[in-house]
């Protein structure tokens, strides 16, 4: 299973939302790139970026720091929030953005995102942020009547690169993640699934790996100490046999 090290990005600075609340954010770093950088150098191979102020306004808005956190690493990085337009799509590719997850305008937009899935194959991430079981839009904002699993079937044909699920009831609490739901949509799709939320220790890592998930976002329980990357890419190797 993949370790994706999350890095939400804020007016430029690296920081941590509650539950995707605006009004609970923590400021980690001041310059993202150099967070990247460590990350790798702790062995990360893959990066997950998020564009929270992008995810609000529905443009992107910290492409600067985007740009500079590419070009400060070699590990694939995606990208989610802000992500409405065929043109900001070819500009995050062009800019070495190696997935992009869309949530919210694969709902409102489903045409739209099947053709951008179609025509950009292997780079288009399905981003599923639920609430209850049910899809949340709007930067977690608002709380569809569309079921999360739903959702991902009516997608499961397409070239996708991958699933991310967050369960934003345990985003940023640091309580565990919602295993059964991860399971569930597991069980949905043939598609390659990423969790996100609540990872908090080395033996929900573990736990996540043994459902098993394609791969595992984590984001606080990194910057705060609860969780050191080495153990996290230690235990998403499965048990070690004796």
């Amino acid at each position: 299973m993949q370790i994706w090290p999350a890095i939400d990005l804020r007016n430029g600075k690296c920081v941590r939302l509650r539950q995707g609340d605006y009004e609970r954010e923590t400021i980690f770093a001041d310059d993202p790139a150099a967070v990247a950088s460590d990350f790798v150098a702790q062995g990360a191979e893959c990066l997950h970026l998020v564009d929270l102020d992008g995810a609000r306004e529905g443009r992107l808005v910290n492409l600067a720091s985007i740009r500079a956190i590419v070009e400060a690493v070699d590990v694939p990085c995606e990208l989610g929030g802000g992500i409405r337009d065929r043109e900001t799509i070819t500009t995050l590719i062009d800019a070495g953005v190696s997935r992009l997850v869309v949530g919210t305008q694969a709902i409102k937009r489903a045409d739209w995102f099947r053709q951008m899935c179609r025509e950009f194959p292997g780079h288009m991430v399905l981003g599923v942020d639920a609430r209850g079981g049910r899809v949340a839009t709007e930067g977690w904002l608002e709380t569809s009547d569309v079921a999360a699993t739903d959702l991902a079937r009516s997608f499961a044909e397409e070239p996708l690169a991958a699933i991310v699920y967050t369960d934003i009831a345990r985003d940023g609490m640091m309580q565990g993640p919602n295993l059964a739901a991860m399971s569930e949509m597991c069980a949905a799709v043939e598609l390659p699934v990423v969790a996100s939320g609540g990872v908090a220790r080395r033996e929900d890592v573990a736990a996540l790996a043994e459902l098993p998930l394609a791969g595992c976002i984590i984001g606080r329980a990194l910057y705060e100490g609860g969780l050191s990357l080495g153990d996290a890419l230690a235990a998403a190797q499965g048990p070690v046999e004796r």
